[in-house]
Order: C-alpha cells, then structure tokens, then sequence
C-alpha cells in the first residue's frame, strides 16, 4: 500500500535571507535579492549583478577544522538541512536514523574550490594543491555531511540533473517514502556558482541580463544567476499526525521527462510530458492546479517555450492559472532553484498567498499567461505545480497539495 507523503519540515537560506523566514517575507513583499557581484571584481565581466547570499559568515556555523572540508555549496546544504529539521521536530531514534534518506541535488558541486585550486596550479605555477580538494569538490558533499552531522543511515546521495536537480532529488525521495523503502526523507538542494572560471562560462553563453530577471516580460534580457540551499523534510502522513506534527503541505506527485531534442534549446513536448506526468502521479485533474512556480528563467527561449507547454496540458483553464517565477527574486541557483522554488510553492500554498514575479514591466503576448506581476496575491489554490526544465533537455515537476492538519 502506497503512502501518503507531506512536508513537515522546511529550512533555506538564499539571496532573499538567511532562513525560511527571511526568504518568505522578502517573497511576499516583492524584494528582489539581486544586486551588484561581490565575487568577483568589477569589469571582470559583461554583467554586473547576481543574487548572492549576503552577510554569510561560515565562521558561525562551522568548526574550522570542519570548514577545511567544506566548500560553499556545502555549507549552504548544512545550514538549510539543520534549519528544515528543528523545523520539522522531529525525534531521532536509532531506528529512524537507520530509516531516513539524504537525497540532494546539486549542478556543479563544489566549483569555487575547483577554480581556487586551479588558480594556484595554472597561475601562480604550484606543484600541489590543498589535500582536501577531492572531498570539497565532490557533488555528493553536501549530502555525505547531512548525514554525518545527524546520523542518517539510510540512502544517501546526490543527483546532478543541471538544473533540475533538486526536483529529481525531491522526486525521488517522495517515491521512496511512499513506496516504504525511507521512513523519513531530507531532501532538496544547493549551489555556489559564483566563482570566476563559472561566471566566464556563463558570460560565453549570452544569456545573462545586463540589468535585472524579468520573466515572462516583453523586455526580458536574460536570467540572473544565484545561490543558496534549500531542503525539506518528507515523511507519511499517518505519521506526521501521529506525532502531532505541523503539516505544510502534501507532496503528491513527480512526473519527470526528457526532450530529446538539443542541449540548450528547450522543446515544447517535453515540459508537457512532465507535467502531465506530475498531474498522473499525484492523481489531480488539470482543474484542480491554481498555481504553478513556473522555471521562468527571463530567457528570450525558455519562457514563451514554458508557456505553451502549459497552454497545451491545460488548455483553456491555463488562462485562469496564476503562474509566478521566483527567480525574479532569489535569481537562478541552478541545481538548487527546484529546492527554493518547492519551498516558495509550499509555502504559497500553507499561507493562501502567491509570490509575484518581479520586475516585470510589459508583457509579452509570446507568453499569455497571468503571471501574478509584482505583488503577491491572497489565493488558496487546492494543489500547485513547480516545475524544473534543465540544459540537456531534463524536466522534472512536482506536484503539491493543500493540506490542513
């Protein structure tokens, strides 16, 4: 017999905050964490502005003998997981450690330590480079120290799926709680794109704004890059109310697809097949979905592509479907956007209020969607989708349901 699974823990730290709290109030208030880059100098690159986690000091959440081990992207994993678990209250017995899985997502991994090193060997010509390397950079770090930190025995790894990442993870973990193979899951994401070798990358691409994220807007000139972690704690729903447990919402579906069309340019057919296959899994009729946290990039390609994937799944109820992009807003963390974004949408759902999309000035009758423009809207939609379309042509969405304890 399948399991109900809801969320009873969430924890994040963003450009928007350093904690849930901070992220859902700047969510709601429209206050876009987007600003000039502190890491790197300035003229280095063609654009100027990131969605940086500010004021973050790793000092005063880790040991140093620890921090040796930890590159940024990490440390964000950390930082969201210990604050998605007091959240959730949960009480860890050996039994429970033993039945809990650690799924994260991650794009890129421990890329700043990758670049510092690199440096010393390319430009100031060193013969060595720092001994622990190897466990900084590699992707499943973030998730190898969850598990140290809290004891968790059960499966433990992390998917790299660009940026659909973190909705693999959370769709994966969703399945194994459901199926009974984890009594408990902590899952979601994080990424630490913002060093120079990354950034010059994404220069080359051309698809970075000079000035701001504008998704779904006539004026649209590229995504802003961000960063930061986010993670949730998934478990039974006879469980969480057995032990009296805040119950944000139900996760109730996964649909995942791949395009097989191009590297970088999205196709119409295969956001569809995934959301039609997020709606199947989670058993909810089209009608039911009053929100969708839309990938929404600000890409000239990506959001009139997204847009009529959902035109084509919903038809004619897609014009009465609020669809926000909180990219405009935390900016694009890649492997980890699907992470903060589900907590946007879980959220969204828990409080009866939408996230706007910001910044946005005009619209673009490419897109033809209502896209809840730079004020946040009081709505109590019944079931919400996130959606995560990744360069490789990799989709994945998930599929929420209001639930009230």
């Amino acid at each position: 017999m399948q399991r109900r699974v809801v969320v009873t823990g969430l924890g994040c730290i963003s450009a928007l905050g350093a904690n849930t709290r901070e992220f859902w109030s700047a969510l709601c208030e429209c206050r876009p964490g987007i600003g000039p880059l502190h890491a790197v100098e300035p003229g280095r690159l063609r654009f100027s502005n990131g969605a940086e986690v500010r004021g973050f000091v790793p000092a005063a959440h880790f040991e140093p003998s620890r921090l040796d081990l930890l590159d940024r992207f990490a440390q964000f994993a950390l930082v969201a997981a210990r604050d998605a678990v007091t959240d959730s209250g949960l009480d860890w017995t050996r039994e429970l450690r033993d039945r809990t899985a650690v799924i994260c997502g991650s794009s890129i991994g421990g890329q700043t330590s990758h670049d510092d090193q690199f440096l010393e060997l390319y430009h100031r010509n060193r013969d060595r480079v720092h001994p622990l390397t190897i466990p900084r950079v590699m992707s499943n770090a973030g998730a190898s120290h969850i598990a140290i930190e809290f004891g968790l025995t059960g499966p433990t790894f992390t998917i790299s799926s660009a940026c659909s990442s973190s909705n693999h993870a959370i769709g994966q973990a969703l399945w194994m709680v459901r199926e009974g193979r984890a009594d408990v899951a902590l899952t979601g994401g994080s990424e630490a794109p913002f060093s120079y070798g990354i950034l010059k990358a994404w220069e080359a691409m051309r698809v970075v704004a000079p000035d701001t994220c504008r998704p779904f807007s006539r004026d649209r000139k590229g995504l802003i890059l961000g960063e930061g972690g986010a993670m949730l704690v998934l478990e039974p729903l006879d469980a969480a109310r057995a032990r009296g447990a805040r119950i944000y919402a139900e996760l109730a579906g996964s649909g995942l697809s791949a395009d097989a069309h191009h590297a970088t340019q999205p196709h119409v057919a295969g956001p569809a097949r995934a959301m039609r296959a997020a709606l199947a899994d989670a058993g909810l009729a089209p009608e039911t979905i009053g929100y969708i946290n839309a990938h929404g990039t600000g890409t000239l390609t990506n959001d009139p592509v997204e847009a009529r994937a959902i035109q084509e799944v919903f038809g004619a109820h897609a014009a009465a479907i609020p669809v926000s992009s909180t990219k405009s807003l935390h900016g694009h963390a890649l492997g980890a956007a699907g992470a903060l974004e589900a907590v946007a949408t879980v959220l969204a759902l828990h409080h009866g209020l939408l996230p706007p999309t910001a910044n946005f000035t005009a619209s673009d009758p490419e897109c033809g969607l209502d896209v809840v423009p730079n004020h946040a809207r009081a709505v109590r939609p019944e079931a919400a989708l996130s959606n995560a379309f990744a360069f490789g042509g990799l989709n994945a969405v998930l599929a929420f349901r209001a639930l009230s304890n």
